[in-house]
């Protein structure tokens, strides 16, 4: 963001993927939170859509790209300045968990490359589906998952949930 890489940041023939949990107060209880939730998935997958789209009609989508990601993390670090105490490894996190900056960087990835992409939203989990180590976590969550791939088919993993708990285990 700050002009030291050049987008992309990452290669062509990376698997690239994008995670969003779900879940009020850490868990999906009823129909109306799984509503819910299925509003919020649908609604970043159609942004994703149309971000995709947007950049594949951009002559100078590097430079969009760039303005995007500041613009947002200048958002960001004012917001949580305002608190009462700054503290520089939070504005971090929270800026590198942004769910915009993450649609940008996932749909400028796309549009770069002209990749297909799919994407596959999971009721909420239950324990058989979990790592164990992960289960107080994930127990009862939904997860949407995106990839820069044709279908699942394609991806070499033994399913999708595969690379979203390799990532989760390495933070937990």
């Amino acid at each position: 963001m700050d002009g030291k890489l050049t987008f992309p940041f990452i290669r062509g023939d990376e698997i690239v993927g994008v995670f969003f949990l779900f879940g009020k107060d850490g868990k999906i209880l009823n129909e109306i939170d799984i509503l819910n939730a299925k509003d919020l998935a649908r609604n970043g997958m159609n942004q994703i859509t149309k971000e995709v789209n947007l950049c594949n009609s951009m002559p100078n989508r590097t430079d969009y790209a760039r303005e995007n990601y500041i613009r947002r993390a200048l958002q960001i670090s004012t917001d949580l300045s305002n608190a009462s105490e700054r503290d520089s490894n939070k504005i971090r996190d929270r800026i590198s968990g942004d769910p915009t900056i993450l649609i940008n960087c996932f749909a400028q990835h796309i549009a770069y490359y002209r990749q297909d992409y799919f994407f596959e939203l999971l009721n909420p989990l239950r324990p058989a589906q979990i790592p164990e180590h992960l289960g107080k976590k994930m127990e009862l969550r939904m997860l949407l998952l995106g990839f820069n791939s044709k279908n699942v088919e394609n991806l070499p993993y033994v399913s999708t949930l595969a690379p979203f708990f390799d990532w989760l285990s390495t933070i937990a």
